[in-house]
């Protein structure tokens, strides 16, 4: 495979030229080839902890500024409050995630308890003031937005939840419908059952109607009840005051046993129309006589005179 290099003549200028492997490799051997696109690695150096090292570039970059300006505090961790020790720093397993955080917010806590009395000393403020204002990262415009769009995620779920609730409570209203009706369907095909049967004569049992009875009672019993609660009207009252409160009234007046044998207030001249005014056909003419309407010339004439 041909490689593009540089090869350096001597006492010429270096030009490229298309070469093969052994060329290349006995170039190389000759050191004619410029760094390019061949490139020789070194070995890799080994990795040391040059501590001198580090200490002399400290001291060339460190700046001798006032603690203030540093506010750079190294501490180790504060004392345990349950086993009342500074726990050990070679005691924490780092692999444990719970002792590792807990060695850094004791760190922290003892680097707090150093670094405020200093600050108080320096008369370094370390509180933020009442009036103190900061600007929030986003404005009240977009605040607004935010507030608007969570009120009405909040209407939203409100009305499905409302949607919801109704579309429950017409689920069981149709279920209680349909079962209200196949109950209904159901003592009406045992009645029609019932009533064949009495009338092809398998059965001489009339219990259905009696059923059907209570049922149609059971319906209006509410109404009754409240009606008999209320009372009868002022029109009612007056009537049973007058007419009574019911009872029999055809045959009320047809004769009984006692009563056609008690012959004590019988009366000849009473039974056979023989009293005072009534005695023959006299007074029977007389009566009707008495009783007789004035004929149209009569009454036209009484008319007449009264004016």
């Amino acid at each position: 495979m041909a490689r593009r290099a540089s090869v350096s003549d001597s006492g010429s200028d270096s030009e490229d030229s298309s070469l093969s492997d052994s060329e290349l490799q006995k170039a190389f051997l000759r050191g004619e080839l410029k760094p390019g696109l061949n490139v020789v690695l070194e070995e890799r150096p080994k990795r040391r902890n040059d501590a001198e090292g580090l200490k002399q570039c400290l001291s060339e970059f460190r700046q001798h500024l006032a603690w203030v300006e540093r506010l750079d505090v190294t501490l180790g961790q504060v004392v345990d409050p349950v086993s009342q020790t500074a726990s050990n720093k070679d005691a924490v397993d780092p692999e444990n995630d719970f002792q590792r955080e807990m060695s850094f917010y004791r760190q922290a806590q003892a680097a707090v308890l150093e670094a405020l009395p200093r600050l108080r000393k320096l008369q370094v403020p370390t509180r933020r003031p009442d009036d103190y204002f900061a600007e929030m990262a986003k404005s009240d415009q977009q605040m607004q937005k935010i507030r608007q769009k969570l009120k009405s995620k909040q209407e939203a779920m409100e009305r499905s939840e409302k949607a919801k609730q109704l579309r429950a409570m017409r689920k069981y209203g149709k279920k209680v419908q349909t079962e209200v009706l196949q109950r209904r369907q159901k003592e009406k095909k045992n009645m029609l059952n019932a009533v064949k049967k009495y009338q092809k004569g398998l059965s001489d049992k009339l219990d259905f109607l009696d059923e059907e009875q209570t049922s149609s009672q059971g319906n209006k019993k509410g109404n009754a009840n409240q009606r008999t609660k209320k009372g009868p009207n002022a029109k009612r009252r007056y009537k049973n005051q007058k007419f009574g409160f019911g009872g029999k009234k055809k045959g009320s007046k047809w004769n009984t046993k006692e009563s056609f044998n008690d012959v004590s207030s019988f009366s000849s001249k009473v039974a056979h129309n023989k009293g005072p005014g009534k005695g023959g056909k006299g007074g029977k003419r007389g009566k009707k006589a008495l009783n007789k309407r004035p004929g149209k010339r009569a009454r036209q004439k009484m008319k007449s005179r009264a004016r």
